[in-house]
């Protein structure tokens, strides 16, 4: 029989989820607003199932408060089968993980030292895996991590130029959005072989947003770093930083660790440049200067690490778009490619506009490509490889 599998995204104000039968999605929806608004929506893929309301706050205070809201659905879609084990994604597995794993409470431990190098992601995820380890008892919990795509890569992009104490102690750089440059590269393994093996770079463009060199399905390097701050510009995260300006924030401005964090997390990036919105449909749609200045500032430090990452690869055969901004907005993809030909890049634009998987002009020597990511997906292979696995490793 086939295993039900749930997928759970847990963040600080929402669970994103996605019910598997087998490796065929059944249910996929959101609980979003929790402490705040909260509010439920899914729809089911093989059934009639479907809701879109809000949630009383006493269910959605908390995430086990949610997800117990849900269970009710689950049972009248599953009718009667069971949840076989629920995938977790975690932004931060650390030095040590760099594959999925069964969870156990020495596992929550180690998890949870390393909040303070996520705290935008970490919490939230492991209280998404408490919730459900309330909810389904029964199920195997499996943690995959965002880091462990990037855990093979050069020791020359693991470290950083700090005494060597400090790279022991675990200052290193990490890279993420691992599980979404994983799938990137199955599906090219699987549907473009040719381009797998070769050079490619993959830009993860969304809220969160980060590049990765790749060859041969391996990470060769990432503009992510110790922590998810670094690299490119976010929705409200700062990106690359003169570590500088946060000596700057705390002994000439005066603000606390705490304050200054607020203010690189929560403030900063395309919100913070703009003085609109973190949201890149509202600054495509703005007649606002900020707003065409952010876009320009993210513009360029995508075309920055783009060269940078080419010279790294030593050559560039192929580049891909993915995450929410580089699948659908042609816009910034246009903006990126432009005035590239040094580098034997075009794009055609009517293929752009169009979204098409394939977006390289005639004359483009560097094949560049529009694949939709999907995380939720690459968890549930994981969880599957671990149900399956003689072995469940610890």
């Amino acid at each position: 029989m086939e295993r039900v599998i749930l997928v759970l995204n847990s963040g600080s104000s929402s669970i994103k989820f996605t019910l598997y039968t087998g490796t065929r999605e059944q249910l996929t929806g959101q609980i979003s607003g929790l402490g705040a608004t909260p509010h439920i929506k899914l729809t089911s893929l093989v059934s009639e199932t479907k809701l879109d309301r809000p949630l009383t706050a006493d269910e959605g205070v908390t995430h086990r408060t949610a997800l117990a809201a849900l269970l009710p659905v689950l049972e009248t879609e599953l009718k009667g089968r069971r949840v076989d084990a629920v995938g977790h994604r975690v932004v931060h597995g650390g030095v040590n993980h760099a594959a999925p794993l069964r969870i156990t409470q020495e596992l929550l431990g180690e998890l949870r030292a390393l909040e303070p190098l996520a705290p935008l992601h970490q919490p939230h995820n492991l209280a998404g895996i408490e919730a459900a380890t309330e909810a389904f008892p029964g199920a195997l919990q499996t943690a995959c991590f965002d880091t462990a795509f990037h855990r093979s890569h050069p020791w020359v992009n693991d470290t950083f130029a700090l005494p060597r104490s400090l790279y022991d102690e675990g200052v290193r750089r990490y890279g993420f959005h691992g599980l979404s440059y994983e799938y990137i590269c199955s599906y090219l393994k699987k549907t473009r072989p040719d381009v797998y093996e070769g050079r490619v770079i993959v830009a993860h463009l969304g809220n969160g947003a980060s590049m990765c060199a790749i060859r041969d399905g391996q990470s060769i390097g990432s503009t992510m770093g110790f922590t998810a701050l670094d690299g490119l510009p976010m929705g409200t995260r700062c990106g690359q930083l003169d570590p500088g300006v946060v000596l700057y924030l705390l002994t000439t401005k005066g603000l606390s660790p705490d304050e200054v964090s607020d203010l690189l997390y929560k403030e900063s990036g395309l919100k913070g440049l703009s003085g609109i919105s973190q949201d890149m449909r509202a600054l495509t749609t703005s007649d606002d200067p900020r707003a065409a200045e952010a876009i320009d500032y993210f513009v360029f430090r995508i075309r920055r690490e783009l060269g940078a990452m080419a010279s790294v690869l030593g050559g560039l055969d192929t580049v891909v778009f993915t995450g929410g901004i580089g699948e659908n907005a042609a816009l910034i993809r246009e903006k990126v490619c432009v005035d590239q030909g040094w580098l034997g890049l075009a794009i055609d634009e009517d293929r752009n506009a169009g979204h098409a998987e394939d977006i390289s002009a005639e004359t483009s020597r560097i094949k560049v490509l529009v694949i939709p990511t999907n995380e939720e997906e690459m968890i549930r292979r994981h969880t599957e490889a671990l149900i399956s696995a003689n072995t469940v490793p610890a």
